[in-house]
């Protein structure tokens, strides 16, 4: 679009652009917004041009370009969204898939072929895929003349690398037949002739570069986690690109956790600069030659002169006792996790108020500097400040936080796109253990964006001076960002201080907004309950008490929190004790709730344990399979039958909050857009997997049963 605004204007002879600037420049103004009008006509003419390909066509215009080819959407994976909001244009583009449009004439030319069935699994569901044909594996007598001496053998318990990819995408082993149908809706079986399977992982792996590792304790200094809170955590191979389309893909080509034993082997294959995994010791990578693959559990194995030895199993890394770094170690590497949530070095959206001072930081020095120069008082008199501090890297910072805020000032701490910064808060001062803490005053703004929270919590707090509950003190925004469950975590996984909060909000009667997070449990302290409920909105996240029957949103030595609760699209993992729901959907309580006053509010497409105390529901579960049952053991089944199952509860592993296969379809298709219930509604998962088993069907050979495998 042309951004000259004058360009109809200029196009006048001099003499009448003479005359109009004699009386004031009418005419200039008004061809001004007449110029705006034939942009945005241009503009659109160009788009209808642009429409005309699947490349560059926007998205309300992909379905119709797939009528013109024969492509038909897929009814099971549900009815299309409303274009004009942006949870239906996401809808649609998993509904619609811009590339499988793009290639189904190419689909249909390639139909048979066992690496089409992979390519499908990007195009349709954006997975990354292995297809395997199960008949290769099967274990039969030798035809004398056609001799398959690498197959169809028993098993080489010599054979470690076989034995280690048992079960598996990558098995070699032969096993004996299984006559259930690989794409069987009850009881599955892999191992036939006519059966073709299709892995797929739906973690994705994230990178983070030149991060900050954690040390032990004595008397183990030399070791190291990856992780920078001190867990075991596997690393994840950086997927590499297939270059022909023909090829099955391998290790190499997807998204796995690194073995021990393929490290041990091809240490090439992952290590390096532009590799899955690097360590620089004092700011020097570490060659090749010197990294050593060993099973570091029990931190056992001792490397030997300059050798460094790396267990991507549980992601840990040791040194020689007299060969340690003497100034730093950074590492970078990959971990798993199903989306974009919690902060990292993904894209994410980055807002700041107009007007707002920019300040970049990325040392420890720099930061603490920031912070002081905030924390400087001037003037009350003073206009509101307001000011962003970005961290550009992922470091560690310890560092002690107490910030106090004028007011309408705003101040928003944040990551850096392509940074994961971790404040690890320390304790410094006994008579105020609450090292993070910010104090509000009315109208004043803070905002967390992108950083990991972990030793200590968030403490939000109204000014001393100023207890005046019935007032608005301003906004909290937590975005992108992870309070640690339990403060930290052990080796396991296990939260190292699992009854304590992540979030405290101490009289501060601010509006509470919570998106794209994982925070541990939240309390709400008032002391005088006179005075409003603080409203408090969390979206897309996961919120973790640690264990189920700890409170996960509650108030110490109160019945209830005097909080006012709207949550959409979370998954929360402990009690929910609040004073009202204004709204609640497509959100999972796994353990319970509690409010106060059930006559405000409704909850809607959730999962809510029976017997707890909600405000009125509409279609939730298991209010929804209990009536159809008559008897109250054919209730209780049905209650236990839809009770969520995760891939993991513990926060710190891979597959987090992750609803489980085995999960009840009531609940992986319960939301209100028939996708799942909890914090990863917005992947669409049901649909992409619905698209994914119609594609196969269509494009499988007559005779040939194909199926969907989760890897991860």
């Amino acid at each position: 679009m042309p951004s000259n605004p004058d360009r109809l204007y200029e196009l006048l002879p001099v003499i009448h652009r003479q005359r109009d600037a004699g009386q004031g420049y009418p005419l200039q103004a008004l061809l001004r917004v007449i110029a705006e009008q034939v942009n945005l006509v241009e503009a659109d003419i160009a788009q209808l041009y642009e429409n005309w390909f699947i490349e560059t066509a926007q998205e309300w215009v992909v379905p119709y370009i797939g009528d013109l080819i024969g492509y038909t959407p897929i009814h099971e994976s549900g009815e299309p969204g409303d274009p004009a909001t942006a949870a239906g244009q996401a809808r649609n583009k998993i509904l619609t898939p811009r590339r499988e449009v793009a290639n189904t004439l190419r689909y249909r030319r390639r139909k048979g072929t066992l690496a089409l069935l992979e390519q499908l699994a990007q195009d349709v569901a954006g997975w990354p895929a292995r297809a395997v044909e199960f008949y290769t594996l099967l274990s039969w007598m030798q035809n004398i003349n056609l001799q398959h001496l690498e197959r169809h053998r028993t098993v080489d318990v010599r054979d470690g690398k076989a034995l280690d990819l048992l079960n598996g995408p990558f098995d070699a082993i032969a096993h004996t037949v299984d006559v259930r149908r690989i794409n069987s809706t009850r009881a599955r079986g892999r191992y036939n002739l006519p059966s073709v399977g299709l892995f797929v992982w739906r973690l994705k792996p994230y990178p983070v570069t030149r991060a900050t590792t954690r040390a032990l304790e004595r008397p183990y200094r030399h070791c190291y986690t990856f992780s920078p809170l001190g867990n075991d955590a596997p690393l994840f191979a950086r997927p590499e690109p297939e270059r022909d389309p023909a090829h099955i893909a391998d290790e190499s080509n997807l998204p796995v956790p690194i073995r021990r034993r393929a490290f041990e082997q091809h240490p090439g294959d992952y290590y390096g600069d532009d590799k899955s995994l690097a360590i620089w010791a004092d700011e020097a990578l570490i060659p090749l030659k010197r990294i050593v693959a060993a099973d570091l559990t029990q931190w056992r194995y001792r490397p030997q002169g300059g050798q460094v030895a790396v267990d991507p199993v549980r992601g840990r890394l040791a040194f020689a006792r007299d060969q340690m770094p003497k100034h730093s170690l950074r590492v970078s590497y990959s971990y798993g996790f199903s989306a974009d949530m919690g902060g990292g070095e993904y894209h994410r959206q980055l807002s700041q108020p107009v007007g707002a001072t920019l300040t970049e930081v990325s040392t420890l020095d720099e930061l603490q500097h920031a912070l002081a120069a905030w924390q400087s008082m001037p003037d009350p008199a003073m206009s509101p400040r307001s000011e962003v501090i970005e961290i550009t890297n992922s470091h560690v910072y310890m560092l002690a936080l107490q910030l106090k805020l004028r007011p309408n000032d705003r101040l928003q701490i944040r990551a850096a796109n392509g940074a994961r910064p971790v404040l690890w808060v320390q304790d410094q001062r006994p008579d105020l253990p609450d090292a993070f803490r910010v104090e509000l005053t009315p109208g004043s703004h803070i905002t967390l964006d992108g950083l990991w929270i972990t030793n200590r919590p968030v403490h939000i707090a109204a000014e001393t001076q100023r207890q005046t509950p019935a007032a608005c003190l301003g906004e909290v925004v937590i975005r992108h960002c992870t309070l640690v469950p339990g403060w930290g975590l052990e080796p396991d996984c296990q939260p190292k201080e699992e009854t304590e909060p992540s979030l405290e909000l101490e009289n501060a009667q601010a509006r509470v907004r919570i998106e794209h997070s994982i925070v541990g449990a939240i309390q709400v302290n008032v002391s005088q309950v006179q005075a409003d409920p603080i409203p408090i909105h969390i979206s897309d996240s996961i919120l973790d008490a640690t264990r189920g029957e700890y409170e996960a949103l509650g108030a110490p030595g109160r019945p209830v929190a005097h909080a006012v609760l709207t949550i959409q699209r979370c998954t929360v993992f402990g009690i929910v004790q609040v004073h009202a729901i204004e709204l609640a959907e497509n959100t999972i309580f796994n353990d319970c709730l509690h409010v106060a006053r059930r006559q405000l509010g409704c909850m809607r497409f959730c999962y809510v344990p029976a017997d707890c105390r909600t405000p009125r529901r509409y279609h939730c579960q298991p209010d929804l399979v209990e009536q159809a049952m008559t008897s109250a053991a054919d209730k209780m089944r049905e209650r236990e039958r839809v009770r969520p199952h995760f891939t993991d509860r513990r926060y710190g592993r891979p597959g987090y909050g992750q609803l489980a296969e085995t999960c009840a379809e009531e609940i992986k298709r319960g939301a209100d857009d028939d996708s799942e219930m909890g914090a990863f509604h917005h992947l669409y998962q049901p649909q992409r997997e619905a698209n994914l088993r119609a594609r196969l069907a269509e494009y499988t050979p007559a005779g040939l049963n194909a199926g969907i495998i989760f890897a991860s």
